[in-house]
């Protein structure tokens, strides 16, 4: 099992860092792509620099359908084999996944010292250099241990192969049982995990009702990894949330609170970042990380205004938001990183997206407007009252100037009067003081 040490266990990050593997990048072009082969692998070669490769060749095959034995052709995989090999390479890495079967097979194909893993293997092994918290971990290990089941036939196969002659005591040899033992363990392990990850969900789903149940406007930040969320989130917070020019450096949900100018308070909520061809054991493993957006009123889908590719990667996070039951949920798209645009490139943008924010978390630039519209968002279901409140009552005077929009505050003898624009959760608690508006 050494050989897939990289992908089913958690290594420290210092570790890519020591002694970068080298890699060959391999693409097969298809008719009905929806990304460009191009703009897919030089996505591929982020990924591999992020878990700590580098890439020292890139080929690619043009085919209708994939090998179902090696997913390339023969021949292909024989060059391959040879290119790794000129180039010293360590490893060999697929932009799309592979069977266990053609895993196995191209493994035969490559020198002994050449690993062989698709994008969904390197998605993981980067989850695992990122992951901080417990739960974070746990999804990991609980996709890890999904990916890996399957493939543990193959793992084995070199002790099946070793099996001296046929015959009687021959049909239940060391790699049989071994492969049993391990289908076993890692059932047991991704029943562990799930009981756990069940545990954490409930003390998650706790928090997040409390946090419901305080009537707050909620905004989940969603969007193509890397796209700048965190950055937003510190931004539009003054939080100091882990931000970094890489693919997946947050993997955590991060809850921050901040008050809008007329005094309202709401919630913000970074979320892990997307990918095309996520894989769907992510998708099932980090639920109850991504419950956090389908609990949002608005979700603010930050876009990489600066990638060409980002009309692509808006549609792939479209699909897992569709995954996962946030479709019908109120959405604004906001464009980050317009600081890198020209003038021209910007004013084409605003043209074709007239509905949308445009914004540099990096400088600033376009937050007011951000503000304004998380503001209007906010106060789009309040009601006006106007209320006088008893000296006595300060909790409902605290909760007007924390939960709502106080238009105006006047002291009076016998309370504070209070015009206000107030959600229907909090509009309920100021009822037995409304009086007739005095305007």
């Amino acid at each position: 099992m050494t050989d897939y040490s990289p992908v089913i266990q958690k290594g420290p990050a210092t570790v890519a860092e020591e002694r970068r593997e080298r890699a060959v990048l391999v693409g097969v072009d298809r008719p009905g792509l929806e990304w460009p082969l191009d703009s897919s692998l030089a996505e591929l070669e982020r990924l591999a620099d992020t878990a700590g490769a580098d890439t020292v060749a890139v080929t690619t095959q043009k085919l209708d359908a994939p090998n179902p034995r090696t997913f390339v052709g023969t021949g292909k995989a024989e060059e391959i084999a040879d290119l790794a090999r000129a180039h010293e390479a360590d490893l060999v890495i697929f932009d799309d996944e592979l069977t266990p079967s053609q895993q196995a097979n191209l493994e035969k194909v490559m020198d002994k010292s050449v690993k062989v893993i698709d994008r969904t293997a390197l998605i993981l092994d980067i989850f695992a250099l990122h992951a901080t918290s417990k739960e974070g971990r746990l999804q990991v290990r609980l996709a890890q241990n999904q990916y890996l089941y399957p493939r543990l036939r193959g793992m084995w196969a070199h002790l099946a192969s070793n099996r001296m002659g046929g015959g009687v005591g021959s049909r239940f040899g060391e790699g049989e049982s071994q492969l049993e033992v391990d289908r076993r363990m890692v059932r047991k392990r991704i029943t562990t995990i799930r009981r756990e990850l069940a545990h954490l969900a409930d003390v998650r789903s706790l928090q997040r009702e409390s946090r419901y149940g305080s009537g707050m406007f909620k905004v989940a930040l969603a969007g193509y990894t890397n796209a700048g969320k965190s950055s937003l989130l510190n931004r539009l917070t003054g939080s100091d949330v882990l931000s970094y020019d890489k693919l997946f450096a947050t993997l955590d949900s991060t809850t921050r609170k901040f008050e809008l100018p007329e005094g309202r308070e709401v919630t913000a909520t970074d979320t892990v970042g997307f990918i095309q061809k996520l894989p769907t054991t992510l998708v099932e493993a980090f639920k109850s990380t991504l419950d956090e957006i389908t609990g949002a009123d608005l979700i603010l889908h930050v876009i990489d205004a600066s990638s060409p590719e980002f009309e692509s990667q808006a549609d792939a996070v479209h699909d897992v938001l569709d995954q996962i039951g946030a479709h019908s949920i109120a959405t604004l798209d906001v464009f980050n990183k317009c600081d890198l645009l020209d003038e021209d490139m910007l004013a084409g943008l605003r043209r074709r997206y007239p509905h949308a924010l445009f914004v540099s978390a990096r400088t600033g630039q376009g937050t007011e407007a951000l503000i304004d519209a998380l503001s209007q968002a906010a106060s789009a279901s309040d009601e006006k009252l106007t209320v006088l409140v008893p000296y006595q009552r300060g909790d409902l005077v605290s909760l007007a100037h924390e939960r709502c929009h106080l238009v105006s505050e006047e002291h009076r003898a016998d309370g504070t009067l209070m015009q206000m624009l107030a959600a229907p959760a909090f509009a309920s608690a100021f009822a037995p003081f409304v009086v007739e508006d005095e305007a």
